[in-house]
């Protein structure tokens, strides 16, 4: 029987292919279209649903069923001693409150990580989970690592069109028209549990130096530490953009020549609800060094 098994959610932006590479296991996020549930990358895929957003449609995000979950658990039981869960942070989903509920009939055997984080920080949060299983972590110990790690990563995202944040409520009409009239580019960031306003710019020009900037400044403050030991990695995620991600991957690359950018993903739909297609973004995240905790 093998020690720990690895279960994240399609928030992490891992998917199923991906996810048997890896050896992880990942739950598919329900979507509510126009009434009708559909779970990500299993009948709903990131093309189709690109395709209903233009098309106006009622999108909202669930969660999964509790029933799902631990017929999940139940099964990796027979061949695992314990399991870590990754959800969708506590902040922005309440699927993390719901599986530490279910974790509590486990008897420790299940250990619900709330790791504050979405999208590609929590794929690396994955990652870190599987290196540090590896070394030979107990669930608990990946857990109490990963929650105190939570933080320790920053997103960064330009949004291109202010029409799913005045539909979400984010912003007012009022303010949609005038930002569309001129031409303005909201920065937003997510860290911890929060999806905030950064800064507002004219233009893509204008939205990207801010990315940047932004990122620089972390680096070189509350990651500074951990500069200096080489365990800071860069990823480019995006929407729609493939093309233009190229282009700006290589624009972050020549801004950070001496850091490594490890992945170019699309962002996980659960953030595409909120901000729409069009999106470019850059992250910078701690990666744990198994010998160092």
């Amino acid at each position: 029987m093998s020690r720990v098994a690895i279960v994240t959610d399609s928030n992490s932006g891992i998917s199923q292919e991906e996810a048997k590479k890896l050896g992880v296991y990942v739950v598919p996020m329900p979507f509510f279209v126009n009434g009708r549930v559909y779970f990500e990358d299993i009948d709903l895929s990131q093309e189709q649903f690109y395709k209903l957003l233009a098309e106006d449609a009622d999108v909202s995000t669930s969660q999964p069923s509790p029933a799902d979950i631990m017929d999940l658990w139940d099964d990796l039981l027979r061949s695992h001693q314990e399991i870590v869960h990754i959800p969708m942070s506590s902040g922005l989903s309440a699927s993390c409150a719901t599986a530490q509920g279910l974790a509590q009939d486990y008897n420790g055997k299940v250990q619900v990580v709330d790791n504050k984080r979405v999208s590609v920080t929590m794929m690396q949060s994955v990652l870190d989970a599987l290196a540090l299983a590896k070394s030979g972590k107990s669930a608990a110990q990946i857990r109490e690592i990963l929650e105190r790690e939570s933080l320790e990563a920053s997103i960064y995202l330009m949004v291109d069109t202010l029409k799913y944040l005045k539909k979400g409520g984010r912003i007012t009409p009022a303010a949609a028209m005038i930002g569309s009239v001129l031409k303005l580019k909201p920065v937003l960031q997510i860290h911890g549990d929060k999806l905030d306003a950064y800064a507002k710019v004219r233009g893509v020009k204008a939205a990207k130096k801010t990315m940047l900037d932004a990122i620089k400044k972390d680096l070189e403050g509350r990651f500074a530490s951990y500069m200096e030991k080489g365990e800071m990695k860069l990823q480019v995620a995006y929407t729609t953009l493939a093309g233009e991600a190229e282009a700006w991957m290589e624009e972050v690359k020549a801004a950070f020549p001496d850091l490594e950018i490890t992945r170019m993903d699309p962002l996980a739909l659960s953030i595409v609800c909120h901000t729409g297609p069009g999106v470019l973004a850059v992250t910078a995240t701690h990666v744990i060094n198994p010998d160092n905790v």
